[in-house]
């Protein structure tokens, strides 16, 4: 994992949020974005803000995980 401390140029990434995120409630949004080496997350609150990036390999072992809990 990669810890980013600023968006970057997220412009080139086409974000999409979590089925899983609580569309009642903005406050519980997660948005996601591949890109063909790594796979980006973000809050959705502070797009501009700190992000995520998961080799993907490391994504395709942390999905299943998170689906089970």
């Amino acid at each position: 994992m990669i810890s980013e401390t600023s968006a970057g140029d997220a412009s080139r990434l086409e974000w999409f949020k979590s089925s899983y995120s609580d569309s009642s409630n903005s406050n519980e949004c997660v948005e996601v974005a591949a890109a063909p080496d790594s796979v980006h997350v973000r809050d959705s609150k502070d797009v501009q803000g700190a992000r995520l990036a998961f080799a993907p390999d490391a994504w395709a072992g942390f999905v299943p995980y998170a689906a089970g809990r």
